[in-house]
């Protein structure tokens, strides 16, 4: 080895550094690794001298990857990812989930469906540790240091792995009350007369349906949440008529609470997916979670003849 000749062999910084990355700042991937900031700072300077580049640009209110560091965090992941594979293969952890798993999932799904499945599974497997972040915006899962989201449709970004955990269908549906008192639709172009629940920020959208035409509606907004589950109360409050996945409101209309609307109509709907960064070298934990899943909701689905 020359002088000249760089040597990267501590393994602690690598790990800093990478925690660093994900967590967004010194104090977090200190929180996260149960470790004082001191050390962790420490051991990000020690690899910021070893490589003999500066990785992380920190200002007293954000920090940002330098392009090496973000050249440098690509192959660090890797490596870590290696790393991981080779404890795991050396201590059978393929057949012991343990860990920190980390989920997204849209949030009336989140807490109707997955939170109690998350339940039964962290009790099958008590050394596992499982982080469950619940929104309905799309999340980056590399940069938010996730494995794993639980998603109804694919996503663009080609380098993810998506699978399919369930079928799914959307549906119109109003309460009872709400019907008796405004009319139940006959045809699509009904819907224009009624008080529709839309989620998001327009008090317009259009409702594409299909039966023997494909038709394209354009309703008014009576109420605007920007929240899948208070689109969901709105309509068991006789609010109006909304569209909602059937894994949101099945039950209710399985029990009566809520009524479909043009049931012979459909709505097109992408599955239930589970997306996560990678398929090779998948960690235990999320390879045996995403089959449990399956099983799971396949075991839930009851919705065929609505």
């Amino acid at each position: 080895m020359t002088p000249n000749d760089t040597r990267i062999d501590n393994l602690p910084a690598l790990m800093a550094f990478s925690r660093v990355v994900a967590a967004g700042s010194l104090s977090a991937a200190a929180r996260d690794m149960d470790l004082p900031l001191s050390v962790v700072s420490k051991r990000l300077a020690q690899l910021e001298k070893s490589v003999g580049v500066r990785l992380i640009q920190r200002t007293t209110r954000r920090q940002t990857l330098t392009e090496e560091g973000a050249l440098f965090h690509a192959r660090v992941v890797r490596i870590l990812d290696e790393i991981e594979q080779a404890e795991a293969l050396l201590s059978q952890r393929r057949q012991q989930v343990s860990g920190l798993l980390r989920v997204t999932a849209p949030g009336q799904l989140g807490r109707q469906k997955i939170a109690p499945l998350i339940a039964d599974f962290q009790r099958l497997h008590p050394q596992l540790t499982v982080q469950l972040e619940l929104t309905d915006a799309v999340v980056d899962l590399v940069e938010g240091g996730l494995d794993l989201a639980i998603r109804f449709g694919s996503l663009a970004d080609s380098s993810l792995i998506a699978r399919v955990l369930a079928p799914n269908f959307r549906v119109l549906c109003a309460s009872p009350a709400y019907l008796e008192a405004h009319g139940t639709p006959a045809h699509p172009h009904d819907l224009t007369a009624h008080r529709c629940i839309l989620i998001g920020d327009q008090r317009r959208a259009e409702w594409r349906v299909e039966g023997e035409d494909s038709i394209a509606v354009r309703v008014d907004a009576s109420i605007v949440p920007n929240d899948g589950e208070a689109a969901h109360l709105f309509a068991l409050a006789d609010a109006g008529i909304a569209v909602k996945s059937i894994w949101d409101v099945g039950d209710d209309i399985l029990a009566g609470r809520l009524r479909r609307v043009l049931p012979r109509h459909a709505m097109s709907a992408a599955p239930l997916h589970a997306i996560y960064p990678h398929s090779q070298h998948l960690a235990p934990r999320v390879r045996v979670f995403v089959d449990y899943l399956r099983e799971r909701l396949a075991q839930a689905w009851r919705w065929e003849t609505l």
